[in-house]
């Protein structure tokens, strides 16, 4: 199976400790700290150290989605000292972005996510090369709810993926709806999703933001290795 995991976000929304102790003792190894309001990221980060992740083989953070450019340097200079000594990928929504000299300084640390319908930028393979232009050691976060909603047809999907497979450091899974909120997956979301997995590598993290109550993890888990069963990878050509 898939190496699957959860965003701290989906289970407990802004409170990242309770997000995590709904992981602790299950078989689950995959982690993405969420910090998707710029009032969660101070907290998270000045409690790294107490937080019990012996278990995780893979964290990520998720960046806050929206901040004044007066803030940028700050979070910036909070999250680099957080990273970059820990190694670990910074999830960054690219229209958040004012000041692209800024983040540059996390290098292949920085993982830019393709965007849902709503923002400018970021929500196709052709807006994703501008985005790697400006930050050419940044990996991609392919969050494959938001190109269904995008693309129904996963056309947008396969050619981010076959587009930016060598940048591709991890993947969101959920069911994005028409108001652009993550949902539980469907039948008719697994169907769309298995389409792509042959073209994600089996030893990419899948991080779920799917909101389910903890007695469901689990099953979600299951679900996702149905999204994605692992198949016969299609190398870059």
């Amino acid at each position: 199976m898939r190496p699957i995991g959860f965003s701290s976000g989906a289970l407990a929304y802004a409170d990242f400790r309770r997000g995590v102790a709904m992981l602790l003792g299950k078989e689950i190894h995959f982690l993405e700290l969420s910090a998707l309001r710029e009032n969660e990221l101070d907290p998270l980060l000045d409690n790294l150290d107490e937080l019990d992740l012996e278990q995780f083989r893979y964290v990520s953070i998720h960046a806050p989605s929206g901040f004044g450019p007066e803030r940028e340097e700050a979070i910036v200079d909070r999250l680099a000292a957080a990273v970059l000594p820990r190694k670990w990928p910074v999830i960054l929504h690219p229209d958040a972005v004012h000041n692209p000299d800024l983040w540059r300084r996390l290098g292949r640390f920085l993982c830019i996510e393709n965007m849902d319908k709503r923002k400018p930028i970021g929500r196709t393979a052709e807006e994703l090369a501008q985005v790697f232009d400006l930050f050419p050691e940044a990996t991609l976060c392919f969050d494959i709810g938001h190109a269904r909603q995008v693309d129904s047809t996963m056309t947008e999907a396969y050619l981010i993926l076959t587009s930016f497979r060598k940048r591709l450091q991890q993947v969101h899974m959920s069911e994005v709806n028409t108001r652009s909120k993550h949902d539980p997956l469907s039948v008719t979301s697994i169907l769309a999703f298995q389409d792509m997995a042959d073209f994600i590598p089996p030893e990419i993290p899948i991080i779920l933001e799917t909101p389910v109550p903890e007695e469901q993890i689990m099953r979600e888990i299951e679900k996702a290795a149905e999204a994605l069963p692992v198949r016969e990878f299609v190398a870059a050509s």
